[in-house]
């Protein structure tokens, strides 16, 4: 009934792209693990234990795109640590960017009452 592999469909999965622990393989590449573990940063911006701006947020996702960007368009590959590394910036700058709009809209809206 449902495939004991689970598909997503950004992430190719592919087992030179991806990380292995006892023997068995991540269900993400590591580019997909890196950014999964960036998510974890959104309760540190979200009450405000640290913060960056908007601009600083957006600048620390740029390696990724630019990573996948080359690897996706030229016959350079990077490494697993490379794309774990650019990951997990790429998942602080949205959590960052996340709660950032988020504060601004929730402002917005006790402002309106």
């Amino acid at each position: 009934m449902f495939s004991k592999k689970l598909e997503f469909s950004f992430c190719h999965q592919l087992p030179e792209r991806s990380f292995f622990f006892k023997g068995k393989q991540f269900p993400v590449c590591a580019r997909c693990t890196g950014i999964h573990i960036g998510y974890l940063s959104f309760p540190i911006f979200l009450f405000s234990f640290f913060t960056l701006n908007l601009w600083l947020s957006l600048f620390i996702m740029l390696p990724t795109i630019i990573d996948g960007l080359t690897q996706a368009f030229s016959n350079w590959e990077s490494t697993n640590g490379v794309r774990f590394i650019t990951g997990l910036a790429a998942g602080i700058g949205c959590m960052s960017l996340i709660s950032i709009w988020g504060k601004q809209i929730g402002n917005l809206i006790l402002s309106l009452t």
